[in-house]
């Protein structure tokens, strides 16, 4: 039977069953979208990477694709229904032989999809620090599956030099050429590291297509939906890779700071076993960007529109190059007393310091909370002087190899200490990175002021443990002194010039 039958039939609300329908159309799909039911029928197509040209092989893929995002995702995906016909004609899933299949979805508002959510200015660092934890636990349920990393990313780069080699002028435009080149030679430089993450555990079958229009809040909640299903082999994937895509999208939309976020929150949950890995990160930020690209170009060329997406491909190029061209890592500490606003600044500076999407933020008050929710309030033998050195240490030996990735890290602590203030700026000599260390300071009544009208967060420091800090003398020798008295603005001010740093 031919589609388009089908399609009438489900545009009609005889098939919805619940009035006027929308339909959203892709080149590989169309969504029937009526009340609170979506219905998804694979169009008929064969692509080089896709087969859907028959019932059969529509069938199987919507199957799998439900297989894929129903554990992850109950609250949208609900089961394949056949499009059948009978004497009556057309019916969803009624007695009649089966002529297409159709996933039939719960709808949610569109409005609530991440993209939507980044347009309105509404990511927050809350937000974004949910969505890493939420990928981070993604990853760790996904299947394993061993072998070398860096086969894949050869096959990319492959396809991405047949794939632009169509389109001369947009290479000479772009500088595609040059940028091929230097994405060869990043990843013949961490080819060991991918294949050794490869046979470590770190390849697994992932989401694959990780984007923000990909993750939608429910009941306030980030969920990843629709995971790659046509390609086991391109849903298979380096869990960073997998992760790329969105701080990819993150920042080439100029939100920087909640990629940072989502980073960070990522790291954090796998309990410093990525740390190392995030060597590859310029690699995959700069390849993926360079797909994007790619489908651009593709799509500008399907649609018989040359150079209406050049503005998009010029920017997406410019993001693949500047990730393969990092600045010399660094390490950053900013201490003081409970209310300076240690945490406000290190995450106003971190995307404006090393390679992107820019510094990671070590926080104590976070590496302390690590697997609990950071409003969970911790008992006063957590901050024991034997339990205040575990987390330091965690926080030093986490920056080593972050450092060691090339990656800029910020830590964030009171560094009351002199031995571990000592301790930090060793650290960054023995990586032969650049240090700077940070001390904020504000009168007694100012920080009094903000630990009493302070949310709840990742912080527990209240009225008693801040009198018990000011107590102690600290003389930050060798730290620069940052007056921390006024509104965060003016902190962040003195620091970016303190350290020769710009707004990304």
């Amino acid at each position: 039977m031919d589609q388009s039958e089908i399609i009438d039939f489900l545009t009609s609300p005889a098939a919805a069953g619940r009035g006027e329908v929308e339909v959203i159309g892709t080149h590989c799909a169309l969504v029937f979208l009526s009340g609170d039911v979506a219905l998804k029928l694979k169009r008929a197509v064969r692509y080089d990477y896709l087969d859907q040209s028959t019932p059969e092989l529509r069938h199987a893929l919507l199957q799998r694709e439900l297989a894929l995002n129903a554990p992850v995702a109950p609250e949208i995906y609900r089961d394949v229904l056949p499009v059948t016909l009978g004497p009556g004609g057309l019916a969803l899933g009624g007695d009649g032989a089966p002529v297409d299949w159709v996933l039939r979805m719960w709808r949610f508002p569109a409005g609530n999809q991440l993209d939507a959510v980044a347009a309105r200015g509404e990511f927050s660092d809350r937000l974004a620090t949910e969505t890493g934890r939420v990928i981070a636990a993604y990853h760790a349920a996904a299947p394993v599956i061993r072998r070398p990393g860096a086969a894949p990313i050869d096959e990319i780069l492959s396809e991405l030099g047949r794939v632009f080699a169509e389109f001369p002028a947009a290479m000479r435009a772009h500088g595609i050429g040059e940028w091929r080149e230097a994405a060869h030679r990043t990843l013949d430089r961490q080819r060991p590291l991918l294949d050794a993450r490869g046979l470590g555990g770190d390849v697994r079958r992932g989401h694959g297509d990780l984007h923000l229009r990909n993750i939608v809040l429910l009941d306030g909640r980030p969920v990843p939906f629709d995971a790659l299903e046509f390609s086991e082999e391109l849903g298979t994937c380096d869990v960073l890779y997998d992760t790329a895509f969105l701080i990819m999208d993150l920042g080439q939309r100029g939100l920087w700071r909640p990629a940072c976020r989502v980073l960070d929150a990522w790291l954090r949950e796998a309990r410093g076993g990525q740390d190392a890995g995030v060597a590859a990160l310029p690699l995959f930020l700069s390849v993926r960007a360079a797909i994007r690209a790619m489908v651009l170009l593709q799509t500008d060329a399907a649609q018989g529109r040359p150079e209406a997406s050049s503005a998009e491909i010029a920017a997406h190029m410019a993001l693949a190059r500047a990730a393969l061209a990092p600045p010399p890592a660094r390490l950053i500490a900013i201490g003081g007393y409970s209310g300076t606003g240690k945490s406000l600044l290190a995450a106003a500076l971190a995307p404006e310091l090393g390679a992107l999407p820019g510094a990671v933020w070590l926080a104590s008050d976070q590496e302390r909370k690590v697997g609990l929710p950071t409003t969970e309030r911790l008992p006063a033998e957590q901050y024991s002087p034997q339990h205040r050195q575990a987390v330091y240490r965690r926080l030093f030996d986490r920056a080593t190899a972050l450092l060691q990735a090339g990656q800029s890290v910020i830590l964030d602590a009171t560094f009351l200490d002199d031995g571990l203030r000592g301790e930090a700026e060793a650290l960054a000599r023995s990586g032969a990175c650049a240090f700077s260390g940070l001390w904020l300071e504000a009168p007694p009544a100012v920080l009094l002021a903000r630990v009493v009208g302070r949310v709840p967060g990742a912080s527990d420091a209240d009225v008693s443990v801040l009198q018990r800090q000011l107590a102690t003398a600290v003389d930050p020798r060798g730290w620069q002194r940052l007056d921390a008295a006024g509104p965060p603005e003016q902190t962040l001010a003195q620091a970016r010039q303190r350290l020769a740093v710009a707004p990304r």
